[in-house]
């Protein structure tokens, strides 16, 4: 059997002994849903109610129906930045959990691989939640919003993967303050409580880079029905990003793991 298939298959030990490790802490997993909802009703409703409609590329829908997809993105990434990050940080540096893992059969990359998604897996659960309370409250505009699950899959993968390749080079807890210095302005510029065309031209340059602002396109695209190429474009960019995040952790966790 090649590196490629048994890689993927040995990674999901790690993922379970994860779901082993949370049996007792639902409530942990429940809470992280519960953030982008409040956001929406408060938000998305709340000031909504006082803002007009907004038109992009040709379809005009209520503001809650223009955030919900955008918290649902923040969503995907918040859940796989707290876990690739926060936790993973823990595991790393001070629980020594991979050092236990790779005294295993268990490889660097298949650990590490095991850790990303459960992330996904963790986040994909916060997206269908969220797109079924879309549907309930009336959010979604087009059949595309199906997509919408396994779009925001790619979305937590990406930034899982980006997450893991970070930790790599935190080396104490104050490092989390320039996780956090990056996370909120993506969270507030990206296109998440209006359109990025109220930007001058230079910053919204900047800001179409950024990979909260793809992640909240795709998902916007397909729950609104404005999708298009704009939006092939912006799996290709997670699709990298997911790519060279695993790459960089692998390479980095090896050395520091094995040395």
């Amino acid at each position: 059997m090649s590196m490629a298939l048994r890689i993927p298959r040995r990674a999901t030990h790690v993922l379970e002994r994860n779901l082993i490790a949370y049996k007792h802490q639902w409530l942990v997993i429940v809470s992280g849903f519960l953030e982008p909802v409040l956001y929406l009703m408060g938000i998305g409703f709340g000031i909504g109610s006082l803002v007009p409609n907004i038109t992009i590329g040709g379809h005009t829908m209520s503001y809650a129906m223009f955030a919900a997809p955008a918290l649902m993105a923040s969503a995907a990434m918040n859940g796989a930045i707290t876990e690739t990050i926060f936790n993973f940080f823990f595991k790393v540096r001070y629980a020594k959990t991979f050092e236990a893992v790779i005294a295993t059969p268990l490889e660097v990359e298949e650990a590490i691989l095991g850790e990303v998604i459960w992330a996904v897996a963790r986040g994909s659960v916060y997206s269908l939640g969220f797109v079924i309370l879309m549907m309930a409250l009336g959010l979604v505009g087009s059949p595309l919003a199906l997509l919408a699950v396994p779009a925001a899959v790619l979305v937590g993968f990406a930034f899982a993967a980006v997450g893991a390749a970070a930790t790599s080079y935190m080396r104490t807890w104050q490092d989390f303050d320039l996780v956090q210095l990056v996370m909120l302005p993506m969270f507030l510029f990206s296109g998440t409580f209006f359109p990025i065309s109220v930007y001058p031209e230079s910053l919204r340059l900047v800001i179409e880079v950024t990979p909260l602002y793809h992640a909240v396109n795709l998902l916007r695209g397909l729950t609104t029905g404005t999708a298009g190429f704009e939006q092939v474009g912006s799996v290709a960019y997670l699709m990298g990003m997911a790519l060279i995040g695993v790459l960089i952790a692998s390479r980095r966790l090896r050395r520091q793991l094995l040395k």
